[in-house]
Parts: structure tokens; C-alpha cells; sequence
């Protein structure tokens, strides 16, 4: 399938979506890998990991990118060559792209009610405003908080953060897009605006949230 949506952010901020219907053989057809990239490729044993793994390659390449300009570090943050930052994220059959020149972060999720079995993993803060009641409002609420603290960890990317201790996501509602958020570490102090919004499709059943993240 083409390109599932595009977010033009702002002048210097696109988020591009793909809906992994395609296989394995479509994919690899479409893209040229360099050498490392093929190896981490054949590495893969999941086949829906292989594919959505082919489908960022195809985003990057509707930005006017290939497979040369991608490159990561040796925490596994990707970053082009050139003043244009990128966050990556898959989730099931959705694969994102953040790119922008500012610091950003991305993260896509599928909203579940299993989250609930997790939330004292991820959240301590945010036990001041949410309402513990196993309804689909709290699921979501859940869902943006995890997303949050994903694409904040992808900016950072620091060895020690933890997600319960060191990110704390404020009060928001979901008929709105967008809260702030603050990341305590060490002697750091960073703040974000987040930003989130549901995807959902009709090929497949369920509701993703995306969420992204801009240091500020």
C-alpha cells in the first residue's frame, strides 16, 4: 500500500505513516540497502519485523532519502548526515517516521487493555490525576503516557532513564492533542511538548496512538 497518512507539522516537521499491507517480496523489490542494512535485515527472524523494517527504508524514501543517509549510533538512534533529525517507530502493521529540525521523538501504539497489567511499571507521577476504573478513557490515557515516555527516551537515549522515575508526563485530556512533559535525570532537567493522536484503519481492527515529542 502507499503512504497510509502525512503530517505536516509545522515548515520544518513531516510525520509520515505506512500501513504495512504489502509482503516481504513487494518491499525488498523497492528499496536499495547498504551492506550493514542487509545484514541487520537477514538477522531479523520475524518476517513482520523484516517488513516493517523495509517499510521505514520506503518512508525515508518519500522524504527524498535512501538507505546510505540513515545511519545509528552506537545506542541504536538513528540520525542522517545533515541537520535533519528522525525518530523511527512500528507498531503491528504501522511503521512512522518523524522528521524535523528540531529534537524529536515518535512512538506508535496499539491501544490495549493488557497496559493496565503494566501501568505501575511506567507510572508514579501520573497516579495524581489518573483514575484507575479499567475504562476505555483510562486504557487510552494510558497508552499516550507509555507513547510519551517512549519518544522522550528516544531523544535522550541515556543509559539509566527510567521510565517510572526520571519522565514525568502532565495532566491531559483526550479531547485535546496535546500536554507537556519533563524528563528528570541525574543532574538534567529537560521539558517536551507532546504531542498525540489516534490512527486507526480499515484494514485492520483496532486503535493506534501515535505520540510524538519535541524537546524543547
Amino acid at each position: 500500500m502507499p503512504l497510509f497518512q502525512t503530517i505536516q507539522f509545522n515548515e520544518t516537521t513531516k510525520i509520515l505513516i505506512w500501513e504495512i499491507t504489502e509482503s516481504f517480496d513487494e518491499l525488498y523489490s523497492k528499496v536499495t540497502l547498504k551492506e550493514k542494512t542487509q545484514k541487520r535485515l537477514d538477522g531479523m527472524k520475524s518476517q513482520m519485523h523484516q517488513r516493517a523494517f523495509l517499510s521505514v527504508r520506503m518512508l525515508i524514501q518519500e522524504m527524498g532519502f535512501t538507505d546510505k543517509d540513515l545511519h545509528y549510533d552506537e545506542f541504536g538512534k538513528p540520525y542522517f548526515d545533515c541537520h535533519n533529525h528522525i525518530s523511527i517507530t512500528h507498531s503491528y502493521h504501522f511503521a512512522a517516521i518523524i522528521i524535523s529540525h528540531e529534537t524529536v521523538g515518535i512512538d506508535m501504539e496499539l491501544q490495549r487493555e493488557k497496559i493496565q497489567r503494566i501501568a505501575d511499571k511506567f507510572t508514579d507521577y501520573e497516579c495524581r490525576y489518573l483514575e484507575p476504573n479499567s475504562t476505555e478513557e483510562y486504557i487510552k490515557k494510558l497508552t499516550v503516557i507509555w507513547g510519551a515516555k517512549e519518544a522522550i527516551f528516544k531523544i535522550r537515549n541515556e543509559k539509566g532513564i527510567s521510565f517510572k522515575d526520571h519522565i514525568n508526563v502532565n495532566n491531559f485530556s483526550l479531547g485535546e492533542t496535546q500536554t507537556q512533559a519533563s524528563l528528570h535525570f541525574d543532574d538534567l532537567i529537560k521539558d517536551f511538548d507532546v504531542h498525540y493522536e489516534e490512527i486507526k484503519s480499515d484494514n485492520f481492527e483496532g486503535t493506534f496512538t501515535l505520540v510524538y515529542a519535541f524537546e524543547k
